[in-house]
């Protein structure tokens, strides 16, 4: 699925106001509670996940020249000390900031080679890949402290794009699924989509499958956090958030080996 400036802007402004939403209401204690990464708490998650904007802020696409993160180190020790207050205004000067620059990017740019977290590709997979970045974050802090989120619109589209895209690697290295094989993750809740993989000499991602070996079913946030190595997959097979049909052995293997970042 192939998504333009105006979609990777309009996801960016509705994750965005998620943060600014954050920074506003936690109180000291929310900001203190551990966040899913072992590193951070909610607030040394919305500073990392700022202090990558800042960084990409004023940066233009290339492939010869680096984003500087460089500055990350100075934006952290600039905010540390911020009380709530001026954190949260500190959040909301870099979220208009980079929407501002998005907005009067030239359309064609994100097809310009350019530096990603992937490697070198072109500038649309880096804005991929920071709205699945902000969106998984988003839950690094929300499923902690008891929040449910909307799983729905063109952030979580294209978050799950981002685990479309590496499916072959998730199920040809991380599952291992066997030669011959074919499975199909049936995403429902929040975002709706078939998943399809193939297993010819190496796992494919194909349009679809007949009478695929496995079916994996869950819902689009369980299976990104699942992806992302966030949540304990026996846990959500014990809670029934995914299940399987057909090869049993095979489809249990798949729901406890989807991780493959972290």
């Amino acid at each position: 699925m192939t998504y333009e400036l105006a979609d990777y802007t309009a996801a960016h402004q509705q994750l965005f106001a998620h943060y600014n939403d954050l920074t506003g209401r936690l109180s000291d204690v929310e900001m203190a509670t551990q966040s899913l990464c072992p590193a951070w708490d909610t607030r040394g998650v919305i500073t990392h996940t700022m202090g990558v904007e800042v960084v990409l802020t004023g940066w233009a696409p290339s492939a010869e020249t680096p984003p500087p993160f460089e500055k990350l180190g100075e934006f952290n020790s600039q905010v540390e000390g911020l009380s709530r207050s001026d954190f949260a205004i500190r959040v909301q000067e870099i979220t208009a900031s980079r929407l501002a620059e998005l907005d009067r990017l030239d359309p064609a740019m994100v097809d310009a080679p350019s530096f990603t977290p992937a490697g070198i590709a072109i500038y649309r997979r880096f804005l991929q890949v920071r709205v699945f970045d902000l969106w998984v974050h988003a839950r690094d802090i929300a499923l902690p402290l008891g929040e449910t989120l909307d799983d729905t619109g063109a952030a979580a589209e294209m978050t799950l794009q981002e685990i479309d895209d590496s499916v072959g690697y998730i199920v040809g290295k991380k599952i291992a699924l066997p030669e011959g094989k074919t499975i199909v993750f049936r995403i429902r809740g929040g975002v709706d989509r078939d998943i399809a993989v193939s297993v010819d000499g190496r796992a494919t991602r194909v349009d679809s499958v007949d009478n695929p070996d496995i079916e994996v079913t869950t819902d689009v946030a369980t299976f990104v956090m699942l992806a992302a190595g966030r949540i304990d997959p026996q846990k959500q097979i014990d809670d029934g958030k995914i299940t399987w049909s057909g090869d049993d052995a095979w489809g249990r293997t798949a729901a406890l080996n989807l991780a493959y970042t972290g």
